[in-house]
């Protein structure tokens, strides 16, 4: 129960300082007042930063009233992490702040300071604003989560078994009775097939992911690249960079079929030097004016196509969840 009880602690230290509590206790080391370019961002912050007027707001509110809730950091040897805050740290020093206020975490593991990173974050922004491969990182987090639970359960039914005891209405829920993917898709509103997509988004590299979050890589594309190596997705980055091959779902199918042996040439020569198949670009698809303005007002052309393809993948995927793609399947954040 001791490693519950942490994580529970975790995430209730988190909300009380996200929902701006006039009080916050620092049961380690208290609230410290550390310079701000001591703290190093976490190593594998998921998160992109605030910018533009989101980022200037939180710079004047910070030159009028000082940052307000402290950060969180990990302390480790004599240098510190970012695990929540991030954004205020940048916003301080653009405000001209030479320190910042912290809550020094110095017994933790780097799993548990994860959880700190991840739940903050949706916590403050909520998830359907998160990019998409901010929610691939979230919900890989939370399919751990239900996973381990799972498996810590099923242990402690056999001991029970074994014992002749009855753990019937012991376990608090039955979560661990639910496929995990299916048990964090029901709290998001999603099926499993979207959650397994998400979670094979972990896999890419981060070139990769930045497209997929522009809007330039669909989403069945992205999890078709992401069973390549990091050293083939670099690959497959570097011929999109110099404008040789179109990332689409169709070429993407192409070069997964190459997985282990992609090399430059072999996927030009595949697709006919770069070119692609006369059809590998899709067909337009035109809307009456009335419906594009009714739900696509003010949305960027870009994020148009990954809109409608997730509404199209929800649609098709009820009560068809038997088609994941296949392959490995994620086991861990």
């Amino acid at each position: 129960m001791k490693a519950n009880g942490t994580k529970r602690k975790i995430f209730n230290d988190a909300v009380d300082l996200l929902a701006g509590a006039e009080e916050v206790s620092a049961p380690e080391n208290g609230i410290r007042m550390l310079p701000i370019d001591s703290i190093r961002p976490f190593r594998k912050h998921p998160f992109r930063l605030y910018e533009g007027e989101r980022l200037e707001d939180m710079v004047e509110s910070i030159r009028e009233h000082g940052v307000l809730n402290p950060v969180i950091v990990w302390q480790e040897g004599d240098g510190y992490e970012m695990l929540a805050g991030h954004n205020r740290q940048m916003a301080g020093k653009l405000a001209g702040l030479a320190e910042i206020p912290a809550i020094v975490k110095t017994d933790l593991t780097e799993e548990e300071a994860y959880v700190y990173v991840i739940e903050t974050n949706v916590i403050q922004r909520g998830f359907a604003e998160l990019l998409p491969s901010e929610k691939a990182a979230v919900l890989a987090e939370r399919y751990e989560k239900v996973s381990s639970q799972g498996r810590r359960n099923d242990i402690l039914e056999e001991i029970a078994r074994l014992n002749g005891q009855d753990m019937a209405g012991t376990c608090g829920h039955d979560v661990h009775r639910l496929k995990s993917r299916d048990a964090v898709g029901e709290e998001y509103g999603m099926t499993g097939r979207n959650i397994a997509r998400y979670m094979r988004v972990q896999q890419l590299e981060e070139p990769l992911k930045e497209r997929l979050d522009e809007g330039t890589l669909p989403l069945v594309a992205a999890v078709d690249l992401s069973y390549l190596s990091g050293k083939e997705q670099k690959v497959v980055s570097g011929l999109v960079e110099k404008g040789k091959i179109r990332l689409d779902a169709k070429t993407a199918k192409c070069v997964r079929g190459m997985a282990g042996s992609v090399t430059e040439k072999r996927v030009l020569e595949t697709l006919d030097g770069g070119r692609g198949k006369k059809d590998s670009a899709g067909k337009p698809i035109k809307l009456p004016a009335d419906v594009y303005e009714r739900y696509f007002a003010g949305v960027k052309p870009a994020d148009v196509a990954g809109i409608v393809e997730e509404a199209l993948a929800a649609w098709f995927g009820k009560g068809r969840d038997t088609d994941v793609p296949g392959g490995r399947d994620r086991e861990a954040g």
